[in-house]
């Protein structure tokens, strides 16, 4: 049951144009940290030259790649299925 009090709504009535700001001022401001520190993990990782890959397969012989992986050589195990892009073994 929610008890109103009739003496704080009748000031607003009569003309009391204050907002009521009663929000704590802990819960509103900063969330993420400063801008400063910004790309700060990127800098400081060094830089490694990109390394020559094989070419995928294209049209017909992706498409073949795609069926072997998902229907041929899936290891059927108990418990939940993998998704394509888990790394456990």
């Amino acid at each position: 049951m929610v008890f109103l009090d009739h003496s704080k709504l009748a000031a607003n009535e009569e003309g009391d144009s204050q907002p009521n700001n009663n929000a704590p001022k802990s819960a509103m401001g900063k969330v993420h940290g400063s801008l400063a520190r910004a790309g700060k993990v990127r800098g400081q990782t060094p830089k490694v030259a990109k390394q020559d890959k094989k070419k995928k397969p294209r049209g017909r012989a992706h498409k073949r790649m795609q069926y072997n992986r998902r229907f041929v050589t899936a290891v059927v195990g108990f418990g939940k299925k993998r998704g394509p892009n888990s790394s456990e073994k």
